[in-house]
């Protein structure tokens, strides 16, 4: 009789389900750690970014567009793209700080 046959032909012991949720505990716990812990961190400091909008603050919108901040309500901001030429846009569409951007370019 080999090692394999009597492997198989044994009971499953009752420590199995127990070892089950322990995986599963700790897959969740894993997730949690590399995955939902980073995004929400993320996202707190893109609301802080948001926050602490200045007049004059060169920035850059979820579509790319770059401009200055000329003015700064509750709910959207008028952005300078070019001379003379104003755009209002949603608040939350601000993405980062173009000043930023640029200094990792170069």
């Amino acid at each position: 009789m080999n090692l394999l046959t009597v492997l198989m032909q044994a009971p499953a012991g009752a420590g199995s389900g127990s070892m089950m949720w322990i995986m599963l505990i700790a897959m969740f716990v894993i997730m949690y750690f590399f995955m939902i812990r980073p995004q929400n961190k993320k996202q707190k400091e893109i609301a802080n970014f948001r926050k602490a909008l200045q007049v004059n603050q060169q920035v850059i919108t979820a579509g790319g567009i770059h401009g200055i901040i000329k003015e700064i309500t509750d709910d959207y901001v008028v952005l300078e793209i070019a001379s003379n030429v104003k755009i209002k846009i949603d608040k939350n569409s601000i993405f980062a700080d173009a000043s930023a951007a640029n200094t990792q370019s170069k």
